[in-house]
């Protein structure tokens, strides 16, 4: 990177030091120290004239990740690491390490600040994981995201593109360790990353700060994820190196938890494959301050589950099938909540192709998610089953072939909640998509977007403005623009098309008989 204010690694570490001091992650005594651990990591030795103390005063203040750029790329020019992103990725980690606070440091001030309010120590945590680059604001500000309004609410789409492309020697690395059950960490959840330098196939965690906590009796760690899908999206983690599980106790964690951390939504991925989350090996929960399209979404109908009745409970009006439980008494949740799961467990109805195992294979769990209102507590329970067949062999409730072309990946907690997390080859796709559109040509013929052509058919009905005969009707600059929110509209009326084919019991008078039919046994 071209940078006039950059001469070599002395001004880099200088405005590094300025920088760390002037968020707060480092103090005053610690200048020298924190300069010296930089020229350290960077293999420099400067000058007998440079003075620490001087230099931070006078430094340059670019942005943060200018910084870090003109700081990598003399590293390389140096020969101290290769170019390539995970090399890169690895090292600036390293260097924004040396002026991270100790954990010890970040645990004590946390909770100092809980004694004030929960929200000012979350507050403290999550600016210190954007303070620190652990989570690379930069990069998340390159995401897509817009809203799109369905018969369910307004549901949030996005398309990360925070999380780097994996260089050749990355991917190299991570065949060459594939199956070694001895690698350390044992996984990226492990709190064993607190400080783990990283290499091509494990991100560098010197930033990652961890909190204790105590949930159902148990160590758990609270951190924050580095690419966040929204705000203050947080991970709750066991220190346990087990398996997801969801059990009566995970109620009571997820309650004890919004008990902590009344601010905060609290979720859990099931704990089978296909209605799982990307990890199943490490038992771990997600949250955070935002509020999903689902907490919003009303009741379609009311229950009374007998011997429960100080706990309102109902059918939420949602594409999925989500049974809500409100109660001040977070015991009294519990108590129904592992009734319902342990009927569920159990539960068939073969009309709807809903079977509980096959060859002792059981496919039935719930995906979980708590919060708080006001002084009342509140748990969703989302119905889930990862029954496969011949005609649907990634999952009968799972997104169908005809929709693989913008989601065919599993539909977890945070899409649950009603945010779709799509694949970054989208952006690509999409653009391409568009071109021929506007071109009139067939996007079959085009290997990129080939994939798309009969939903673009599908699409160019509802908007006949855009068929390839009336396309040259139309303004160019003000038909591109239009066709961007048409297209977008459009993939989110995709994902409330997804979130139905994942309901166990459809949204329709056969998949609501049959919902009742379930309640009724659990009652």
């Amino acid at each position: 990177m071209n940078a006039s204010w950059f001469r070599n690694a002395e001004d880099g570490v200088a405005a590094l030091v300025a920088y760390a001091l002037d968020r707060q992650l480092i103090g005053e005594e610690d200048i020298v120290f924190a300069s010296n651990q930089l020229f350290d990591a960077l293999h420099y030795e400067p000058q007998a004239t440079f003075e620490p103390i001087q230099a931070t005063a006078q430094a340059a203040k670019p942005p943060l990740e200018e910084l870090l750029a003109c700081l990598l790329d003399d590293a390389v020019a140096r020969g101290v690491i290769e170019d390539g992103i995970a090399s890169r990725d690895l090292f600036d980690t390293r260097l924004m390490g040396c002026v991270t606070p100790r954990p010890s440091q970040v645990v004590h001030t946390f909770w100092k600040r809980y004694h004030d309010s929960c929200e000012s120590a979350t507050d403290y945590l999550y600016k210190l994981a954007l303070d620190s680059d652990y989570i690379r604001s930069y990069r998340i500000a390159r995401d897509k995201k817009w809203v799109v309004a369905t018969r369910y609410g307004d549901l949030d789409i996005t398309i990360n593109l925070s999380k780097p492309e994996k260089d050749p020697k990355a991917i190299a690395a991570a065949l060459k360790n594939k199956g070694n059950k001895g690698s350390y960490p044992r996984c990226q959840l492990c709190c064993e990353n607190e400080g783990y330098a990283g290499r091509l196939d494990h991100p560098a965690r010197q930033t990652i700060r961890l909190i204790p906590l105590t949930l159902a009796d148990e160590p758990w760690y609270l951190q924050y994820s580095p690419y966040v899908y929204y705000n203050e999206h947080c991970i709750v983690l066991s220190r346990q190196h087990v398996p997801m599980r969801i059990d009566r106790v995970t109620f009571e964690r997820l309650l004890e938890f919004v008990t902590i951390f009344p601010h905060y939504t609290l979720g859990s991925n099931a704990d089978l494959p296909i209605v799982g989350g990307s990890i199943l090996t490490h038992e771990h929960y997600q949250g955070g301050r935002y509020t999903f399209a689902m907490a919003r979404a009303g009741m379609r109908k009311r229950i009374v589950f007998p011997g429960f009745e100080d706990v309102e409970a109902g059918i939420v009006d949602w594409p999925m099938s989500v049974i809500r439980l409100d109660c001040s008494e977070p015991a009294r949740l519990v108590e129904l909540a592992n009734k319902i799961l342990t009927t569920w467990r159990s539960y068939s109805d073969a009309s709807v192709d809903i079977l509980a195992e096959t060859d002792g294979v059981p496919h039935n769990t719930i995906t979980p998610i708590a919060r708080r209102r006001g002084q009342m507590y509140e748990l969703d329970l989302v119905l889930r089953n990862n029954r496969t067949t011949e005609e649907y062999p990634l999952g009968i409730f799972h997104p169908h072939q005809e929709l693989h072309h913008i989601k065919k990946e599993n539909i977890g907690l945070i899409e649950v909640m009603g945010l779709a997390v799509l694949p970054a080859r989208l952006v690509g796709e999409m653009d391409e998509l568009k071109r021929m559109i506007l071109a009139g040509e067939d996007p079959a013929t085009n290997p990129v977007c080939a994939a798309h052509a009969p939903w673009a058919a599908e699409v160019l009905q509802r908007h006949p403005a855009y068929a390839p005969e009336n396309i040259q009707n139309l303004d160019s600059a003000a038909a591109a623009a239009e066709l961007d929110h048409i297209i977008e509209q459009e993939i989110g009326a995709v994902f409330a098309r997804v979130l139905e084919q994942c309901a166990v019991f459809a949204d329709n008078d056969e998949g609501h008989e049959a919902l009742d039919r379930f309640i009724a046994s659990v009652q």
